[in-house]
């Protein structure tokens, strides 16, 4: 905590005051409060956030995966744009340089009744060097985690050897792929399109991303491709929950997915870095199925890694992001390091739930257990919500202990408030700690909704920005009332201002 989230302590009961409000009268509050946003400009999205249930709406209904199509190609060809105008509002960033997009970007969009998510990626160049090689490795995960894929081409240059380059990579994932020939701005322009027939992926689709002209019928094409629900954005309702196993190489991941499965399922070797490509197991714990995923050991930066090590780096980022919670393993043996903390803040980034695992628990002695507990206490005090378990993966003791871990990280990403409560949660908080004057004015917290789950994530109306201590207290209390174990939280804001009166 830093001192100046001190000014926002208090020793109230905030959770006996709120537990004396029914349920119904937080509806009415709620309702209210609501009501009053009218005053206030609004956009559009505010509004689908406020008609969505209190459960939220912004997220696939029923916990439903939303298929996911992935826009490719190469620099400056008009993805952006494409993004743009399937969405229907100007969302992605689009200017005449090439590399404006750099990292996957993610919108939800709908076609025909039918909602799907959307996945802007950064221009795709063979044999790219510091950031732009970074920035096509993206690209490349971004279509494995697709179910579908746009190469988009500029109709007036044609094929070019990039594109042929990125064919052949689109090829090696059995993707079903469209191919788009953008920049198709009148009939006359269609001529353009009969070279790209040479690159071997069928009927270029001619579109105008910029006019709209031939997007209805490209979207009309992608429905088509698209499965009713994402093959890899989440698992099945009903199955194994996706553990992923992260940490710094040696650190005992594939030694711990061996003494889960029970048999030798990866290589273990006292060599770093033995694991390469993401392993998935369906695993027995104590009575409950998991599907763990041993992943490569992550050794720095991803934009510093080279070679084998930075593609296995990617395909970690990827298998984080397909799980639903990650355990990230340390070894107790060793202090904890800045790529361990590193490693935390990716898992905190991915918005998935944490389990901490301390690892070769047998190895220590009661001098290392002292330095430990103050390491933690120092390095990972911003994750002080996680459940943490000391275990040993090679001889299997306390590994009954990660379903307990594993279950309340879970439960606290799941977690919802009702609106009505959270809008009394919120009250009262404020009534108790109002945001300080800053420059002559106090912000207010007009409204609050829970925009989504998995990771919790919130809304907030105000008439100011709200300090970054003050988003950080209302988190904290969050957590002291309703718990939220081993979840980040989001907190986001909306500053509205009142409408001018005519």
């Amino acid at each position: 905590m830093t001192d100046a989230d001190d000014d926002y302590e208090g020793s109230d009961d905030l959770a006996e005051r709120l537990g004396g409000i029914d349920d119904a009268a937080a509806d009415r509050r709620a309702e209210a409060l609501r009501a009053g946003l009218e005053d206030y400009a609004l956009d559009e999205e505010d509004r689908l956030l406020l008609e969505g249930d209190e459960l939220g709406d912004l997220e696939a209904g029923a916990g439903a995966a939303l298929p996911v199509l992935a826009i490719v190609g190469r620099p400056n060809v008009g993805k952006s744009a494409l993004v743009n105008r399937i969405l229907g509002r100007r969302a992605a960033v689009v200017e005449d340089t090439p590399g404006v997009t750099r990292d996957r970007v993610t919108y939800r969009g709908e076609w025909d009744g039918r909602p799907f998510t959307l996945v802007d990626t950064g221009g795709w160049e063979p044999d790219a060097s510091g950031l732009d090689a970074a920035v096509a490795a993206q690209a490349e995960v971004a279509v494995e985690l697709a179910d579908a894929v746009l190469f988009v081409v500029d109709a007036i240059v044609g094929a070019t050897a990039s594109d042929e380059q990125v064919v052949r990579m689109l090829r090696a994932t059995n993707k079903p792929v469209r191919l788009v020939a953008n920049k198709v701005d009148d009939v006359r322009q269609e001529a353009y399109i009969g070279e790209l027939w040479g690159l071997g992926l069928g009927e270029p689709w001619a579109v105008s991303a910029l006019h709209g002209r031939g997007v209805a019928d490209l979207l009309d094409e992608v429905m088509r491709m698209l499965p009713k629900e994402s093959n890899v954005a989440k698992p099945e309702v009903g199955g194994p929950r996706r553990v992923a196993l992260v940490g710094r190489p040696n650190v005992g991941k594939s030694s711990l997915l061996n003494k889960s499965a029970r048999e030798d399922r990866v290589v273990v070797s006292d060599v770093a870095g033995t694991t390469r490509d993401p392993v998935d197991e369906q695993i027995e714990i104590a009575g409950t199925v998991w599907r763990f995923v041993d992943t490569a050991g992550i050794r720095r930066r991803t934009h510093l890694s080279q070679g084998a090590d930075f593609y296995a780096s990617l395909r970690t980022q990827a298998a984080l992001e397909r799980a639903e919670v990650a355990v990230v393993l340390f070894d107790v043996t060793q202090p904890i390091s800045e790529a361990d903390i590193r490693i935390v803040d990716m898992v905190l980034e991915s918005g998935r739930s944490l389990v901490l695992a301390f690892n070769k628990w047998d190895l220590i002695d009661d001098e290392r257990r002292r330095y430990l507990e103050r390491e933690i206490e120092q390095d990972l005090a911003h994750v002080s919500w996680a459940p943490r378990v000391n275990i040993s993966a090679l001889t299997g003791r306390h590994l009954e202990r990660l379903v307990p871990a594993l279950t309340a990280a879970l439960d606290g990403w799941d977690t919802r408030i009702p609106t009505g409560k959270f809008n009394a949660f919120i009250a009262e908080l404020t009534a108790a700690h109002p945001h300080p004057v800053r420059g002559g004015k106090q912000p207010r917290i007009l409204f609050g909704t829970q925009a989504g789950s998995r990771p919790p994530t919130f809304v907030l109306f105000t008439t100011g920005f709200l300090d970054p201590q003050y988003r950080r207290f209302v988190q904290r209390r969050l957590r002291e009332v309703y718990g939220f174990v081993g979840t980040p939280i989001v907190v986001n804001m909306r500053v509205r201002e009142r409408r001018q009166r005519s």
